[in-house]
């Protein structure tokens, strides 16, 4: 565990990916002010989150291939 805080930010970013997955699953509707928000944008968001989350996991435990 050399990178403590790489581990933290994989893990908000997993924790992210699984709130958006709940939202498209449950298709809750967020409302910011007036607007809503559409639900292309969880998509959009746990794929961002959940790759972000991957390769920041495979940061910390030393398997890039670069």
């Amino acid at each position: 565990m050399n990178r403590p805080f790489t581990w933290i930010a994989s893990g908000i970013f997993g924790i992210m990916a699984v709130g958006h997955a709940y939202r498209l699953i449950k298709h809750d509707p967020v409302v910011l002010g007036s607007h809503a928000v559409p639900q292309w944008a969880s998509v959009a968001g746990f794929i961002v989150a959940a790759i972000m989350s991957w390769m920041l996991l495979r940061e910390a435990r030393g398997t890039t291939s670069a």
